[in-house]
């Protein structure tokens, strides 16, 4: 088989995203062998679904947790819980993140989006998208929705920033030991929030959980819920707003399109979300028993991990689902919020992000283009969230 060519930087990744060898293996073999960081790794969409929908067969709560007698190391973390509690907590968060409840928070976001357009064209052209609106969006919406302080975002953010996973951990103590102790510092601040939520609960979604559902949680587990959520509408969204505005300009073609024919932004949201997929996979399962899958016998007590970005962009190079198509009929049956008991559950507050982000950018700055040549823009392979640190725009 010959090599593929390589792939562009922002589709880049060091984990297991469809690198030239992963592309490989989603086109011979749905499942394959990876025992540097997996035991297996599964890239054909039937195989994905599969291991994502069957509770029964695969775990999500982490190797190390298996034999725990109590409930997960994340109280809290619905990625981390299986059925019967999964379900049980899911359920208590469900309604505040309904398609409806969410499509009622529009106004809100709106006026996010409205309040950080002005911030960037006060600060450019040139100016950096990331650090004036692609971060403060997900942002100032999370801490309206966490009953956070929107004057506490920066030391938020910075605590998130070291907290940050990197290459250089294994080799530099102190970075590892910054990390821990922001690690420590965040939980902490997240304690603090539900301490207070608690005496005082306010009409915000953490304070209407701890009116409605406060008795049946530990503050252990209100803690993991921010926490997730922080995770999922701050730092996913913050990446893929920012990925998706650099797909677009690097798509001049489709960026035209979306402009001409402004219908299409649901359809181009979906597209994004497809085509760039910041989770490249989904977290790790663990099989209960041995599973016979794509062919391949997984063991008892052997982890699985799912490339949902693989699965996103099958048949690379050069194949369709490789090229940006904002009238793409069928772009909403992607995997970017996951499968099963465990698709996100804040997908629909993402999507009203992205598309009152992309829809206000668009509006305000008919001219966006990035600022600087696309070899000098730096991004985030190593973190879990895929992204770019920086990215200068003009207009």
């Amino acid at each position: 088989m010959s090599q593929p060519p390589e792939l562009p930087p922002h589709l880049r990744r060091d984990g297991l995203a469809p690198t030239p060898e992963l592309t490989r293996m989603s086109h011979s073999t749905p499942v394959a062998r990876d025992p540097g960081v997996f035991d297996w790794v599964v890239t054909g969409r039937a195989e994905v679904r599969a291991v994502l929908s069957d509770t029964d067969r695969f775990s999500s709560v982490p190797p190390v947790q298996q034999k725990a007698v109590s409930q997960p190391k994340e109280a809290g973390n619905l990625l981390h819980y299986d059925p019967p509690e999964h379900g049980r907590l899911r359920k208590l968060l469900a309604p505040a993140f309904t398609s409806r409840h969410m499509r009622s928070m529009a106004p809100a976001v709106e006026a996010v989006v409205a309040e950080r357009l002005d911030v960037l064209a006060e600060n450019g052209p040139p100016a950096d998208l990331m650090r004036h609106f692609g971060w403060p969006v997900p942002g100032l919406v999370s801490c309206a929705l966490l009953g956070i302080p929107r004057d506490d975002l920066a030391q938020l953010g910075r605590m998130l920033d070291v907290r940050a996973p990197s290459r250089m951990d294994a080799r530099s103590g102190s970075r590892a030991r910054r990390r821990i102790a922001a690690q420590k510092a965040y939980i902490s601040y997240l304690g603090g929030i539900v301490a207070r939520q608690r005496r005082e609960p306010g009409e915000d979604l953490l304070g209407t959980i701890v009116r409605e559902h406060g008795a049946e949680l530990t503050d252990a587990e209100l803690v993991g819920v921010a926490n997730s959520f922080l995770a999922g509408a701050l730092e996913n969204s913050t990446q893929m707003l920012g990925l998706g505005v650099l797909t677009l300009v690097q798509h001049p073609d489709q960026l035209a399109l979306l402009r001409a024919r402004p219908e299409l932004l649901d359809q181009a949201v979906e597209e994004l979300l497809r085509h760039v997929t910041v989770v490249s996979t989904a977290s790790p399962r663990t099989a209960l028993e041995d599973v016979t899958l794509g062919g391949q016998q997984i063991k008892a007590g052997e982890t699985v991990s799912c490339s949902l970005l693989a699965v996103n962009r099958t048949r690379l190079p050069g194949g369709p689902e490789d090229r940006l198509d904002l009238t793409r009929a069928d772009a909403s049956s992607h995997l970017a919020f996951g499968h099963g008991v465990h698709h996100c559950i804040g997908a629909a507050l993402a999507r009203l992000q992205l598309r009152a982000s992309i829809a206000g950018l668009l509006a305000r700055f008919p001219g966006l283009r990035l600022a600087v040549p696309e070899a000098e823009l730096r991004f985030r392979p190593f973190a879990a969230q895929y992204g770019v640190e920086e990215l200068p725009v003009a207009w």
